[in-house]
């Protein structure tokens, strides 16, 4: 069980350095567009969010690098939100694991709860490594024009959004 989690502790970092950033023809020609329901088992649409910068963020309860975003991004929506940016959690997995979860962390962002159907949207969006968490940044137009396999850094998702939102 540990050498397995340091396995993948291992690749995580070896893909999060070594990926290619992605800048393919989906960041120009086509609004994301996907809708599931919330903890509350109401349908929410990512559409309800354009016009503003979107993190979208594929996570799970048992992911250790998902769990360990979700605080810095809960700081980051505080400090962006009046300036255009919108994150909106895709837990992929089951409701009652995530319901329990946000019991016990107050997440100040949109939740979906996508399970399967999460994961096979993640792969339609170009997650080849079926991995989580999975991050998809999405201009003000509803186009994705970056995605990040695993951990995602403060320091990196300012680099990437601060420039979206300078033309709000």
């Amino acid at each position: 069980m540990v050498l397995l989690a340091l396995f993948s502790l291992a690749a995580g970092v070896y893909l999060q350095r070594n990926m290619p950033v992605f800048q393919g023809k989906t960041a120009n020609t086509q609004a994301l567009e996907f809708s599931f329901p919330d903890v509350s088992e109401q349908m929410q649409s990512i559409s309800q969010w354009r016009g503003k910068v979107l993190v979208v963020n594929f996570w799970a309860t048992w992911c250790a690098p998902c769990l360990n975003e979700i605080p810095e991004f809960i700081r980051l929506q505080n400090e962006y939100q009046h300036s255009g940016l919108q994150f909106v959690g895709v837990a992929v997995e089951n409701k009652q694991p995530v319901t329990e979860y946000l019991q016990r962390i107050h997440i100040n962002y949109p939740v979906m709860v996508a399970g399967d159907e999460g994961i096979a949207l993640s792969e339609e969006l170009g997650n080849i490594l079926y991995a989580v968490p999975f991050t998809l940044i999405v201009n003000q137009l509803g186009q994705v024009v970056h995605m990040q396999f695993g951990e995602l850094s403060r320091d990196r998702l300012i680099e990437l959004v601060t420039p979206l939102l300078a033309k709000t």
